[in-house]
């Protein structure tokens, strides 16, 4: 069995940072957000970014997902040299490669549910009929087939952040990037949320969840920890068998 597994070959990597620098003037002041971060993450893997405010855990959730640059060192995008990619590849990136959830949910409040997950399939020039079935399948996927033409006023915060994550599904991206997913929802509706990313995890989508809390943290097989703008810790959980 182990000989097995250690022939096995790893996943191809999505992301890929070697030496990445990352710094902002404050007055006089220069602020290393971050300092010489190298990582690389796979394909299906599910990653907690983990670290008190000012650790860095949200400028690297803004490299990865493509929405800052770094000023040193290089990102790798599946294989691909984002300092490379002009601003139509970067948008590309940005709509198709990583499907973004956040904690405000951003939904549109006009717009009900489904209108709200074709929102990328429409910037994408996906038609009409197309996305409409896509965003239909991602709602169900989310486990709101039932709510399809309720508007978010209409929804609690549980099934607005499915919404929020059935539009970063409905493009079918490399990974799934969420920051404090659970941040204004009350304990039980964050379990379910959670829940429902170990099962993505499992049917096979990549999840990069940046949290400050333990408890979302230990749903990932693998905790990346900052402090000062460094990783000072890469930990895997211990394979089931």
């Amino acid at each position: 069995m182990n000989n097995l597994a250690a022939s096995l070959p790893e996943a191809d990597p999505v992301i890929e940072l070697d030496s990445v620098h990352r710094r902002y003037r404050m007055g006089s002041e220069t602020i290393h957000a971050l300092d010489g971060v190298s990582l690389v993450i796979r394909r299906n893997e599910y990653v907690a970014i983990m670290g008190p405010s000012g650790s860095g855990k949200s400028t690297l959730m803004n490299v990865i997902g493509c929405l800052d640059s770094p000023d040193e060192g290089n990102y790798r995008l599946k294989g691909q040299l984002v300092s490379r990619m002009d601003d139509r590849s970067l948008a590309h990136a940005r709509n198709r490669e990583i499907g973004f959830v956040f904690q405000t949910f951003n939904l549109l409040s006009r717009m009900s549910a489904l209108a709200n997950v074709e929102v990328p399939l429409v910037y994408a020039g996906v038609r009409r009929r197309e996305r409409r079935k896509r965003a239909r399948d991602a709602l169900e996927t989310v486990g709101l087939a039932d709510r399809l033409l309720h508007k978010p006023s209409e929804m609690s915060g549980g099934q607005r952040q499915r919404v929020a994550i059935a539009r970063a599904l409905v493009t079918n991206p490399s990974i799934l990037l969420a920051d404090e997913p659970t941040g204004n929802l009350d304990t039980a509706t964050g379990d379910d949320i959670m829940r429902l990313f170990d099962r993505l995890n499992a049917a096979g989508h990549t999840l990069i969840v940046v949290t400050h809390e333990d408890e979302i943290a230990n749903h990932a097989q693998r905790t990346i920890r900052l402090s000062d703008g460094k990783i000072v810790s890469d930990t895997r959980k211990a394979m089931e068998r």
